[in-house]
């Protein structure tokens, strides 16, 4: 098998066996034994290694003393850590990012993610097109993460944003109908347009106080799915490898 080949097996193992654990097929404290998992993903062992190994760095395995992966398993005391990191670690991007200056192209391309948030919200705000602001606003904070200027920073970000319940779009529910959410979107969108503002007028300390609050959005939709819509936590993939 050539290199090439071998790294496309192992980053579709990556995708497949991420799914498997976000979805709850695997849950927490599952052995992972690499012959019978290989065969269920008719794949050879060496590439699903590299993929237990990367999804390790990702945080959502465990490399076992004795050798082996094991499904990790997240409270939700962690849950709301690494919402903080990030919220921690996306304020030093923003900060770094106004008081370097950012890069002219990123900074005009935020400014053109925020416009097309907006375009997500229909007339009076009354519905949301859930899945194309997932995907802008993932780009948005990808984006965040690289006007730090800072390869270290970005990295970090990336790798916090890899937990399923940090990422920028968790504990988003496709529910239009749901109003709270709704008025979270909105509130996230203005943040989002403040963010890039600050950014853009070089103020440091704003620009992180404004990503770090912006970063709570999704403990504040956490709570809310778990105290006042418990029957959304269904919906919402990532709280299946959480124990309460």
């Amino acid at each position: 098998m050539s290199e090439n080949t071998a790294a496309t097996h192992a980053a579709r193992t990556v995708i497949e066996l991420r799914e498997k654990i976000i979805s709850g097929q695997l849950t927490g404290g599952t052995r992972l034994f690499e012959v019978p998992l290989a065969e269920e993903l008719q794949i050879s062992r060496t590439p699903l290694r590299d993929a237990m190994s990367r999804l390790t760095e990702e945080g959502l395995l465990e490399r076992l003393k004795n050798g082996g992966f094991v499904v990790r398993t997240f409270t939700m005391d962690d849950v709301v850590d690494a919402i903080e990191l990030r919220g921690v670690l996306e304020g030093t991007a923003a900060r770094l990012a106004a008081e370097r200056g950012a890069a002219p192209e990123l900074l005009s391309r935020m400014e053109c993610l925020v416009s097309e948030l907006d375009d997500c919200f229909g007339d009076a705000h009354n519905t949301v097109d859930f899945e194309r602001y997932s995907e802008l606003n993932a780009e948005f904070h990808q984006i965040l993460a690289s006007l730090s200027g800072s390869d270290i920073v970005r990295r970090e970000v990336e790798r916090v944003c890899r937990l399923p319940f940090a990422s920028p779009s968790a504990f988003l529910p496709d529910r239009s109908d749901i109003v709270a959410f709704r008025r979270s979107l909105q509130v996230a969108q203005e943040q989002h347009r403040a963010i890039a503002a600050a950014i853009a007028a070089r103020e440091g300390s704003r620009a992180e106080h404004l990503a770090r609050e912006h970063a709570r959005t999704a403990r504040r939709n956490l709570d809310y799915v778990l105290r006042q819509e418990a029957n959304l936590r269904d919906q919402v993939p990532s709280l299946a490898i959480v124990s309460n």
